[in-house]
């Protein structure tokens, strides 16, 4: 994966968490959130689900349903919204076993 899309410039003494993206090994800080980790690392957050377009969330508050990742287990997640934990397993495409 490229470069991230994000570029932290403060809060950088916070503790690293390690997740795995698409099976990729990464880190982030405690206290991210899933989108601001995966946009920490990668240059976007998910494929547009009409195109090949790359997508990094639209409202940032949980409202657009545009940040939608999946957990390596199957359930969808905000990324926005929901805090970044230790081991989390996340996938930017649906899984086969996914709706």
């Amino acid at each position: 994966m490229s470069a991230g899309r994000l570029v932290r410039l403060a809060e950088t003494d916070r503790p690293a968490l390690r997740f795995s993206l698409d099976g990729s090994a990464r880190e982030a800080l405690a206290g991210d959130t899933v989108l601001t980790a995966i946009l920490s690392v990668a240059p976007a957050l998910r494929r547009s689900e009409f195109g090949q377009e790359g997508r990094a969330g639209f409202c940032l508050m949980g409202a657009c349903q545009d940040c939608w990742v999946w957990q390596e287990e199957g359930p969808r997640i905000r990324a926005c919204s929901t805090p970044l934990a230790e081991g989390m397993r996340l996938l930017t495409e649906a899984p086969g076993t996914w709706p």
